[in-house]
């Protein structure tokens, strides 16, 4: 399972900065303002053969009572109890705050380990500039530069030398994994009882019952299955104890664990913007992917019309997975639900041989050329798969970096139609050929 890393930090110290260059993307805003980070943030990074997942919070204010400094500061502490690691970023050229003094006594009672990164060092002598932040007790800091990169690549080694190498993991696994995600009180532990038709999740109408991920084994059909359910398994005297939270890093390392993600929505709920993250991280993940829609019995035509257009429009990113609509309650359409994971695990591991990618190449191509790029036209040459889980398929020609996304697009579509690929994302990836003569003109 890939190690989970928090930024957390008061507002303006460069979290999202540091986000951005530990994701190597420009995900979160970055500007000059304090709070403009109010949601969690979260993706992908790698340290050589080390991946991690990087979530960047809010400005932390733990002595917040009220208003949406108090929500940032809850959504943080969540964060910090569910996190592996956490790196408290802290402003170098300020200096040390009464505030960092307050979220170190916080984070000294948190249990995964614990880094102080000194942000905006640049140009400074570093020796000078940790000097105070000893004071907070969480262990020697490291000077860095978020804009500049430096010293990130220290602290990185730091944070992950406590987690082993990843093994292998074969995709061929014996065991489908498949993990039943989305918000709270949508229905995911009554869709696992419905599905095992025993209930070995409790389940009940109060939202946050959650509290880990937990694996239930079963078998199918013949086949072998875990379900990775992000609602924690209750005891029984256990049920009225209730967790009102959402546990996204659970979520987002089952997610990681998956061959097939279940997201579960609400039909009687306008499917929220963490309903689109989660989604979109299971994209970026290349996760095979199945959607949900529970609580479908009961509502008229005209409702039901309503819910899927919306639906349609709101996750048309997810455009490559099969929607169900089913009543987890009522046990309603889960046999199809399930039939559609198979199938989604099914195009994830598929062999795809090259005689037929080059075949479906060449005749896309006849079909629509290319546009042009300048005097030239791209010239796409053949087609083998690069990996599965998810698929990927390399495409070798002349000026493929000219093609238009419009177009990969376009290949894409006409792959998934020929090999069958529902349910699962696919990948291109153009090799451009290299113009031997190209020094020989230099020269």
């Amino acid at each position: 399972m890939k190690p989970s890393i928090v930024l957390v930090g008061r507002p303006n110290v460069g979290k999202s900065t540091l986000f951005n260059r530990l994701t190597r993307t420009r995900d979160a805003l970055v500007a000059d303002i304090p709070g403009l980070t109010r949601d969690r943030h979260y993706g992908h990074g790698r340290l050589g053969s080390k991946p991690y997942l990087v979530i960047d919070t809010g400005g932390f204010e733990p002595l917040a009572k009220d208003g949406i400094m108090r929500q940032m500061a809850r959504q943080t502490e969540q964060a910090i109890d569910e996190a592996d690691v956490v790196i408290l970023v802290v402003d170098g050229r300020t200096g040390i705050t009464p505030l960092d003094k307050e979220i170190s006594r916080r984070l000294r009672q948190s249990a995964g380990a614990v880094f102080v990164a000194v942000n905006k060092a640049e140009g400074m002598q570093h020796g000078l500039v940790i000097a105070d932040f000893h004071e907070l007790g969480l262990g020697e800091p490291v000077a860095i530069s978020a804009t500049h990169g430096e010293g990130v690549r220290a602290l990185l080694d730091l944070a992950l030398e406590l987690f082993p190498e990843p093994a292998d993991d074969e995709v061929e696994s014996d065991i489908v994994r498949v993990a039943i995600v989305g918000r709270p009180n949508v229905g995911k532990s009554t869709m696992i009882n419905a599905l095992l038709g025993e209930e070995r999740v409790i389940a009940f109408d109060q939202p946050g019952t959650t509290r880990d991920a937990i694996h239930v084994d079963f078998e199918r059909a013949g086949r072998k299955y875990t379900l990775i359910d992000t609602a924690g398994l209750r005891r029984r005297g256990k049920v009225f104890e209730t967790i009102e939270k959402f546990s996204v890093i659970k979520t987002l390392q089952a997610i990681e664990e998956a061959h097939v993600v279940v997201l579960v929505v609400d039909a009687r709920q306008d499917i929220g913007e963490q309903d689109a993250h989660i989604a979109g991280f299971i994209r970026e993940s290349g996760r095979a992917l199945v959607l949900a829609v529970n609580k479908w019995d009961g509502l008229d035509s005209y409702v039901r019309e309503q819910i899927k257009g919306s639906l349609e429009s709101q996750l048309a990113f997810i455009d490559f997975a099969r929607f169900h609509y089913v009543s987890a309650l009522q046990a309603q359409g889960l046999e199809a639900l399930f039939r559609s994971v198979d199938a989604a695990y099914k195009a994830a591991i598929a062999d795809l041989p090259t005689p037929q990618l080059t075949r479906t190449l060449i005749d896309a191509v006849a079909r629509q050329a290319p546009p042009r790029a300048g005097l030239f036209r791209p010239k796409l040459r053949y087609a083998h798969q690069g990996g599965r889980n998810p698929p990927l398929i390399v495409i070798h020609g002349n000026a493929l970096d000219k093609l238009p996304e419009s177009y990969r697009r376009y290949l894409e579509h006409i792959f998934r139609e020929v090999f069958k690929l529902q349910g699962t994302p696919l990948r291109i990836q153009f090799n451009v050929s290299s113009n031997p003569f190209a020094e020989k003109k230099g020269a």
